[in-house]
């Protein structure tokens, strides 16, 4: 059976603007095996992985699990976990850190408060720039197939702060990577893109080939700020945002902006994808939708 990856690059899909959307990323570290929903079906005790799915609703945080990469060795009480939270709107991002002893302690944050931007968790994040790789076999096996890989050579190359994640979104554009502190995915990675995205980030800037947008961003904003960015040539993570200005079913124009002062509209329709194909192994074929951007105009200093 072909999988939901071959058959998304046999047809050439295009991944700009699938991205997760996100403004807030919560990720607790989980040794030891995922299911489908790692934060019920792992050694994450159930109960507190229900309760923090509740906590997390609706406050614009994503919850994820992640783990070191290597064996999974099967411990079911490690002493500490890390956890980062990692705040992805430009021009307001922070990415900070902590170790708890029981994954109940972050019952305690404020949830909205972090999903709004508020660093009220850990301490600054001082190192690398963190790396997520979807490698979640039970949730699709696309992603151990393609990212497992693509973990092992990430880490033989010594770039960034690299970590296994359970869900990115997007099986079928495996292998799949979140790189923070600025939260842009990306799709179909070699070893060498990957290495070339996280030393990019390294010094603020992030990388259009491969991208499938920010995650702070609705679809529609991704498409078009990074229509925006492929238009001017712009790779500095920070210098633009966006927002929707208007919408109607399917359409939207969206107003994004540069921190030099200029700005552009851009017209962005959904479409469907075509043919029918799956967007997950196993699943019956469907036809995702997609955002197209149909035009860009600069704002004239006067409008």
């Amino acid at each position: 059976m072909i999988t939901c990856a071959t058959a998304s690059r046999e047809l050439a899909e295009p991944s700009e603007a699938t991205a997760a959307s996100a403004r807030t990323w919560l990720l607790l570290e989980q040794p030891g095996p995922w299911g489908a929903k790692a934060l019920t079906s792992s050694h994450l005790d159930p109960r507190t992985g229900r309760a923090l799915e509740a906590a997390a609703a609706g406050t614009g945080v994503r919850l994820g699990l992640i783990r070191r990469p290597g064996p999974h060795a099967d411990h079911h009480h490690p002493e500490r976990r890390r956890v980062f939270a990692a705040h992805t709107v430009p021009g307001a991002g922070w990415l900070r850190t902590a170790e708890v002893a029981d994954p109940a302690e972050l019952l305690a944050l404020d949830f909205a408060r972090l999903g709004r931007g508020d660093s009220c968790f850990g301490v600054p994040h001082e190192g690398e720039p963190l790396a997520l790789v979807c490698t979640n076999a039970k949730r699709d096996r696309c992603c151990a197939l393609r990212g497992r890989p693509l973990v092992a050579e990430l880490v033989a190359s010594g770039v960034g702060e690299v970590w296994e994640a359970t869900h990115l979104g997007g099986h079928r554009f495996a292998p799949t990577m979140l790189v923070l502190p600025y939260g842009y995915a990306y799709a179909r990675l070699d070893a060498a893109r990957a290495k070339g995205i996280v030393e990019a980030a390294r010094e603020g800037r992030m990388v259009l080939e491969h991208c499938r947008g920010r995650s702070a961003f609705e679809r529609p904003v991704q498409a078009a700020e990074l229509a925006v960015r492929a238009l001017i040539g712009e790779d500095r993570a920070e210098a633009l945002t966006a927002a929707t200005a208007e919408e109607s079913p399917g359409r939207w124009t969206v107003r994004v902006w540069h921190t030099d002062g200029r700005a552009w509209h851009a017209l962005v329709e959904q479409v469907t994808v075509t043919p029918p194909r799956p967007e997950s192994c196993g699943a019956e074929p469907g036809t995702p939708v997609r955002m197209e951007v149909r035009s860009v105009r600069e704002e004239l200093p006067s409008q």
